[in-house]
């Protein structure tokens, strides 16, 4: 398992964390986790498709995606079909 330190936490975000992590009957390290578990889920759900692909597939990851084309047909194109 991954290890995380946070250092310079405002007092009153510390309390609430103490607080909060005892009305839950949780200690402070399980409600931290739980909290990073819950806002990874959402922000998951909450990905568009595009996300998604950058996020598996994307620079980061060592693919190079290139540029996207739109719906596969030239806009030029259609002007000529338009004149006919």
């Amino acid at each position: 398992m991954a290890m995380l330190t946070v250092r310079q936490i405002d007092q009153a975000d510390k309390e609430w964390l103490q607080k909060e992590a005892a009305r839950q009957q949780l200690s402070m390290e399980a409600l931290v986790r739980r909290l990073i578990h819950e806002k990874r889920q959402q922000s998951m759900e909450n990905a568009k498709p595009s996300d998604i692909v950058l996020r598996y597939f994307g620079p980061q990851r060592g693919v190079e995606l290139g540029e996207r084309k739109r719906f596969g047909f030239d806009p030029s194109r259609l002007q000529d079909l338009e004149a006919s």
